[in-house]
C-alpha cells in the first residue's frame, strides 16, 4: 500500500473518532445497513485521478450501491465554496450523486432528511 493512501486511510480514522454531533445523529439512522438495508461508509475516501496523478477526497458518508455521497456542512463550507464546486465537479465526473446538508438541518429536521433521501434513492 503506498503511503498517500496510508496517510489518507488515517485521516478517515481520526475523522471517525472525532466526528461532529450531526454526523453522529445521521450515523445513527445509516449504519449497520438501517436505512433501506444500504451499505454506508462513513469518512469514506474516493480515489480521482488529475493531472496523472491519484488523489483522494473524503466524503462524509458514502453508498456504493446508490453512488451517492452525502454531505453534513458546518460553518467551514461558507469560505470554502469554490473548493466545494470543484469537488462536486470531480466526483459528478466519477458518476457520484452529492447530496449536502447542514449540521443544523440534520440536529433539528432528521426526520425531513431521511425522508428526502429515501425519495433520492
Amino acid at each position: 500500500m503506498d503511503s498517500q493512501l496510508q496517510e489518507i486511510k488515517k485521516r478517515c480514522r481520526i475523522l471517525r473518532i472525532n466526528q461532529t454531533s450531526s454526523e453522529g445523529v445521521l450515523w445513527n439512522y445509516l449504519r449497520n445497513r438501517r436505512f433501506y438495508n444500504l451499505k454506508f461508509y462513513r469518512q469514506y475516501p474516493i480515489k480521482f485521478i488529475f493531472d496523472k496523478k491519484i488523489n483522494y477526497f473524503i466524503a462524509d458518508f458514502y453508498c456504493h450501491e446508490k453512488k451517492l455521497i452525502i454531505e453534513v456542512d458546518g460553518g467551514i463550507h461558507e469560505f470554502q465554496k469554490e473548493y466545494d464546486n470543484i469537488r462536486e465537479n470531480v466526483l459528478r465526473g466519477l458518476g457520484i450523486q452529492i447530496i449536502r446538508f447542514r449540521n443544523e438541518e440534520v440536529e433539528k429536521n432528521i426526520n425531513q432528511i431521511l425522508l428526502l433521501l429515501k425519495n433520492i434513492i
